[in-house]
């Protein structure tokens, strides 16, 4: 099916969303709190265990004797209590990722309690429904220190619905910003894969929303889903890469396969690093990403570098192109936002 389609479903008993763009699965969203208790978006007040001096971080004890690293220990002391929001999965044997700087997540706005001012998506260029959102958003804030955002799908809202969507996000920061002291609590659980749905995908709007049990088998997901838990991606020509996640990093190595033409290597690396984002988040795979590509001369690697700068360009989690090693790796950093498919599947089974 042609256009935007976004399905609702489950995996075994839990809440599970894909979006798919002209028949190709290009999301997924798993619930989480099988692989971890704390999930991505959770607002807690955690309490400072220990400051990290050489690291410029610090350790904070969570709810249910969990423990978070923040990166930022700026004006922190032992024992001090602290509002932070999970920002990932932690890995077998870590930490959780925290993050300081709050974020209250609505389809057409989000609040930033910790960043004042009003700012409007670069995405929207009309300069009067700009001036107009602006002055919208500053009216509703009031005289709180907080900030706002209006997303691209603000464009298409009207004022009322935009007002309808910030005055609940309003309502539960006053509540939750003053819970400044006591102990580790958790304070708002992080957003269920339906309501991410709804809010991260409204944009552009989809064609159709389907929802059922049995959604995901109709619509051809839970086949898709298959595909990326095989650790071989196969591309155009023959060509392939295997995606191996390591402990210490995500490993990939392309092949050009029976393809031995002078342009087989260059064309099997495009095709990889198109689909990259992609693989990587229907896999929930991030950190330290290693690239093997296939052998090609280095006059050819702009060309590779332009094609994974286009590929990255808006992606939602944060990932930072490091570039070529004195090997001919490329390294990518990648923001570990959410779990590992093939461990959330096996949490399901």
């Amino acid at each position: 099916m042609k256009g935007r389609q976004v399905i609702l479903g489950r995996i075994a008993d839990r809440e599970a969303a894909a979006l798919v763009v002209d028949g190709q699965v290009e999301d997924l969203l798993i619930d989480p709190s099988g692989v971890t208790e704390l999930v991505p978006g959770a607002i807690c007040r955690g309490v400072t265990e220990r400051l990290m001096k050489g690291q410029g971080g610090a350790f904070l004890r969570l709810p249910d004797g969990q423990r978070g690293y923040l990166r930022d220990r700026s004006g922190l002391r032992e024992g001090q209590p602290i509002l932070v929001q999970v920002s990932g999965v932690a890995e077998p044997g870590k930490a959780i990722p925290l993050s300081s700087r709050l974020l209250f997540r609505g389809r057409h706005v989000l609040l930033t309690p910790g960043a004042p001012g009003v700012n409007v998506s670069r995405r929207i260029r009309d300069t009067e429904l700009r001036e107009t959102l602006e002055a919208l958003g500053k009216t509703a804030l009031g005289d709180r220190p907080f900030g706002l955002i209006m997303r691209s799908a603000a464009e298409a809202a009207t004022g009322d619905e935009i007002l309808e969507d910030l005055t609940p996000l309003l309502d539960l920061a006053d509540r939750i910003m003053p819970e400044t002291e006591g102990g580790p609590e958790l304070l708002l659980d992080g957003s269920s894969p339906w309501d991410l749905a709804w809010s991260e995908w409204a944009e552009p709007a989809p064609d159709a929303v389907e929802q059922g049990d049995d959604s995901f088998d109709l619509h051809g997901v839970s086949d898709a889903i298959e595909t990326f838990l095989d650790p071989m991606v196969r591309l155009p020509g023959g060509a392939s890469a295997m995606i191996e996640p390591t402990r210490a990093l995500v490993a990939i190595d392309v092949n050009t396969g029976s393809d031995s033409s002078p342009a087989a290597s260059l064309k099997a690396n495009i095709a990889l690093a198109r689909d990259l984002p992609r693989q990587l988040r229907l896999r929930g795979l991030g950190g330290q990403v290693v690239i093997d590509f296939a052998p090609v001369p280095k006059r050819d690697r702009a060309t590779l570098d332009q094609v994974l700068r286009a590929a990255f360009k808006g992606e939602a989690s944060e990932t930072t192109l490091i570039g070529w090693t004195a090997m001919g790796l490329f390294e990518i950093s990648r923001k570990r936002d959410r779990a590992p498919l093939a461990q959330l599947l096996a949490e399901c089974a």
